[in-house]
């Protein structure tokens, strides 16, 4: 039997591999996408997306990921479940283990996304989406006028928390030992304090999240071995992001210092033929527009190698 070989496989799932895929597909190009747990990534498990273009009202981003998908597919991109174990470049040929097994295809586009980092106590898995939260460009318009919890003491931490001030009525703010954003974040930081907005809990722990009825109510927190509860409609959670690049271990795609996957200006990396784009790619801005964005200029430029 003569072995398959695809001219595109596409790592990832999430919203820029499947643009990408709509582009490759409609010009003919043999696209195969391998997806390891849920089609649509991050937005697919976001409870409502309410800053993507074209959606006045938002939408649910279980939805936005289903047409996304339904697009795809429309084209002929095909989509399988499997884990990517491994990649390796042979020159014409990028080898993808899959499962243990060994797929050849002539270029590779990884769009495995990222992961939140977890503080990993009891209630933030169950009420990811329903009143917990890692995003606060993409969630914290819907806590106007609230009061949250934002969990972290880094510059990402306290970047969203001067972000969200604009929405809730108050934050407090709960850092493990000390705030270590940079110097200007923390003028900004302390300003909001004068000004009575945040309220900020050095050497605390947070135990657990709270809800009734489903619905958050307050955090359970531990400050030098004295627990108290700290009253909340919402919790955002900034613990960093992870990339998902672990498989690329020993495949000589170059990453940045935190693991994030460096490319070009036309996306590839350094190693001819494989491509990233999205939130695994370093510099990206970690928004569905504009993965989608990169998802497009990725596939024209996936298309530009095959032809030379």
């Amino acid at each position: 039997m003569t072995e398959k070989i695809y001219k595109v496989i596409m790592i990832g799932a999430g919203p820029s591999s499947l643009t990408a895929a709509v582009y490759t597909t409609r010009e003919d190009i043999d696209t195969v996408i391998y997806e390891k747990a849920t089609v649509g990534g991050l937005a697919a498990i976001t409870d409502k997306v309410d800053n993507y273009p074209g959606f006045p009202e938002g939408i649910e981003g279980y939805q936005l990921a289903q047409q996304l998908e339904k697009q795809a597919k429309r084209f002929g991109a095909v989509i399988e479940y499997g884990t990517v174990d491994s990649i390796r470049d042979e020159g014409k040929y990028k080898v993808v283990k899959v499962d243990g097994t060994e797929i050849k295809a002539q270029a590779v586009l990884i769009a495995t996304g990222s992961s939140y980092g977890k503080i990993n106590v009891p209630g933030e898995e169950e009420y990811y989406g329903k009143g917990v939260h890692y995003c606060a460009t993409c969630d914290g318009a819907f806590y106007k006028g609230k009061r949250l919890v934002v969990v972290g003491g880094g510059n990402s931490a306290i970047q969203e928390a001067i972000y969200l001030s604009g929405f809730a009525s108050h934050i407090d703010l709960l850092v493990r030992s000390t705030v270590k954003a940079s110097d200007v974040l923390q003028k900004k930081l302390q300003k909001l304090v004068d000004e009575g907005k945040i309220t900020i809990h050095l050497d605390t722990l947070t135990d657990e999240i709270v809800a009734v009825e489903g619905k958050v109510t307050h955090t359970k927190v531990t400050k030098k071995g004295k627990s108290s509860n700290v009253n909340a409609d919402g919790v955002f959670i900034f613990a960093g992001l992870k990339p998902n690049t672990a498989f690329l271990n020993g495949s000589g795609v170059e990453l940045d210092d935190v693991g994030f996957i460096k490319t070009d200006l036309k996306l590839q990396t350094n190693i001819p033929g494989i491509f990233a784009s999205g939130d695994v790619r370093s510099g990206s801005t970690m928004q569905i527009a504009s993965a989608v964005g990169e998802g497009a200029t990725v596939a024209h430029s996936i298309r530009e190698y095959l032809q030379e």
